[in-house]
């Protein structure tokens, strides 16, 4: 794949970077990323990937655009409250770059579903809301051999994970076995726009680093940020032999 004058003239702020380059930018036109929550997570994720050139998108989410949405989930405004959530999001999309190829699925997840969606996708961005739906997506991911990064936020704290599922690592079981009794959506226990707006960020900078072999720091990694007293702790997440992906 070649670059055309008009793509080389959009990314060369991007391909200016020695370590990105023009093979790096074709690697990101190459690769294919699956944003399961269009919400506060999958928002900045989706806008920072796809001016970055990934062209290959395809968003997961079955919830309408409502007011409490607008003031984390960036894509959205006014005039979309009411309207679909993915069907915003792919028109958003193409303003931006015509060129882009944009799958939407307007559905709920489940295990059987989710199997089918994810097999033409080489990353998976986990930006849903609880935790059955984070630890159903992990499975799947470790199944299939996908690479998954995973978004949880909380008051003023944010949690991103990056499991590479082809080296046969670690997953969010090994840290988590089974979902908590009690999980509230992070509305309900509230949230700073900020919070999701840098956790997708981050997942968004943290897979162009992979994909451009820069490599990420975060494999088999967690990054947990208190944005309350702005304080950053990485964290190893081990192989559990007790884990069933890993049985």
């Amino acid at each position: 794949m070649l670059l055309t004058n008009d793509q080389i003239d959009r990314y060369k702020a991007q391909i200016n970077l020695k370590k990105i380059n023009i093979q790096g930018q074709i690697k990101i036109h190459n690769s294919k990323v699956l944003i399961i929550g269009a919400g506060g997570i999958g928002s900045p994720a989706i806008l920072f990937l796809v001016r970055a050139g990934v062209l290959n998108i395809g968003v997961v989410d079955h919830d309408k655009v409502s007011k409490s949405n607008l003031h984390r989930q960036i894509f959205f405004d006014q005039k979309d409250i009411g309207q679909k959530k993915v069907l915003v999001t792919k028109n958003k999309i193409r303003r931006l770059d015509k060129k882009i190829q944009i799958n939407i699925f307007n559905k709920k997840i489940n295990e059987s579903n989710l199997k089918s969606i994810i097999k033409s996708y080489d990353y998976i961005i986990d930006g849903t809301d609880n935790f059955k739906s984070k630890l159903n997506i992990n499975d799947v991911c470790a199944k299939f051999k996908k690479k998954l990064f995973i978004g949880a936020v909380s008051q003023f704290d944010a949690h991103i994970f990056f499991f590479d599922f082809q080296k046969n690592g670690s997953c969010l079981r090994c840290f988590m076995p089974s979902e908590p009794k009690v999980s509230p959506r992070c509305q309900d226990e509230g949230i700073l726009g900020t919070v999701t707006g840098t956790a997708g960020t981050i997942i968004a900078n943290e897979l162009i680093k992979d994909v451009t072999d820069i490599g990420s720091s975060l494999v088999n990694k967690g990054l947990i940020i208190n944005f309350e007293n702005l304080q950053f702790r990485k964290i190893q997440i081990k192989k559990s032999n007790h884990c069933k992906n890993h049985v």
